[in-house]
């Protein structure tokens, strides 16, 4: 063996070793820092242990992603990610208050348009950049995107136009409804990617190129992929727990830097969502530009499709209202967000231009977002 493959050898060890040590010791932190009022220092160091969580995330999903293979992979990430969001979202309002009635509705809309735009638009950027064209199945996107839309039109959007109960809320039956509806939605979706129509959901791969050669390497073993399994939960709790340990100092900067109370929703939202973002560049850097399209639509179903119908077996006990309707300026970047993804993923094909369209409208939801 050479100078160069003791090298490489080294390094894979190494990465093997920390993303195998960060999420336990980021779990020990959580376990220690939990329900306790921590000084500044506990703070840093959570934020630290908190970074490095998102980074094992990415790598140990991979790891299973190569294993069961797509798209389960990316579908094993956005479900377990937007589980321990669900959670996060309902340790939150239980504990906020009534200024934390609208906190769900804020975090799944921050979710859609981290997803939609911040995500598609960062992985057709990487994509455009290394290969001039962005390629994927439009078949399988454009259905991811149709039950995006329905889901949020149903769940954020008709909440502000009925009228049987006061203020952006739905009544309890249609409460219901809008759960019942998220629930068999994801389901018939999750059927489709992965049974009836699973080749709509497989990477396509840019004509006269191929696959990337780590594609060709032998898939993990069975104990491997179980262990990245455990630690992968591992990181995700560690990131969603550790972004609630923040979310004091968070609060604390929103209200020094007189943000409105929404911005909590969109930096939690943004914290839980740092591991798909991560996965799905390095997917688009690969080529595999469905990939990437898979993760950015699929947490976006799971984010509504999950929280929704938890929120609202949740407000059985919840006191105050539980606000959903957007207002008017998010409806039209909704609206504007489904339009343009609409023209993107038709024709399969996006280059730069889209890139910057989606980054765009993903910029101005974000100055909104402190500068309403």
């Amino acid at each position: 063996m050479g100078r160069k493959e003791h090298v490489i050898l080294l390094f894979r060890r190494l990465a093997t070793t920390w993303t195998a040590l960060v999420p336990i010791l980021a779990v020990a932190v959580l376990a220690l820092a939990w329900g306790r009022t921590i000084p500044a220092a506990v703070v840093v160091i959570a934020a630290l242990f908190l970074a490095g969580s998102v980074l094992a995330a990415v790598h140990h999903a991979e790891v299973i992603a190569h294993r069961v293979g797509e798209p389960f992979g990316s579908l094993l990430l956005a479900v377990a990610v937007t589980v321990i969001e669900v959670a996060l979202i309902i340790s939150l309002t239980t504990s906020g208050g009534p200024a934390a009635s609208s906190l769900a509705r804020d975090t799944v809309f921050a979710a859609v348009m981290i997803t939609c735009n911040g995500i598609v638009g960062l992985s057709l950027l990487v994509a455009a950049l290394r290969r001039r064209v962005a390629v994927f199945n439009a078949e399988g996107t454009g259905g991811a995107l149709t039950t995006v839309a329905t889901l949020s039109t149903l769940s954020l959007v008709l909440p502000t136009f009925t009228t049987s109960s006061p203020g952006p809320a739905f009544a309890p039956a249609q409460l219901a409804f809008a759960a019942l509806a998220s629930i068999a939605l994801y389901g018939l979706f999750v059927l489709t990617q992965t049974l009836r129509h699973r080749d709509y959901f497989l990477p396509v791969e840019p004509a006269g190129q191929g696959t990337d050669a780590a594609e060709h390497a032998a898939p993990p073993t069975t104990r491997a992929a179980a262990v990245s399994l455990a630690l992968l939960l591992g990181a995700l709790v560690a990131v969603v727990g550790l972004a609630k340990i923040e979310s004091p100092a968070i609060e604390s900067a929103v209200r020094a830097a007189s943000l409105p109370q929404s911005a909590v929703g969109v930096v939690i939202a943004l914290l839980v969502l740092l591991p798909e973002t991560l996965a799905a560049v390095r997917a688009a850097r690969r080529a595999r530009v469905q990939v990437s399209l898979n993760l950015a639509f699929g947490s976006a179903m799971a984010s509504i499709g999950l929280t929704i119908p938890t929120i609202a077996a949740a407000s059985l006990w919840l006191k105050g209202p539980l606000l959903l309707g957007l207002g008017p300026t998010h409806i039209v970047l909704l609206g504007l967000t489904v339009v343009v993804t609409t023209l993107t993923v038709v024709p399969g094909r996006a280059t730069l231009l889209q890139a910057g369209v989606h980054l765009t409208l993903f910029a101005a939801f974000l100055l909104l977002a402190v500068s309403p």
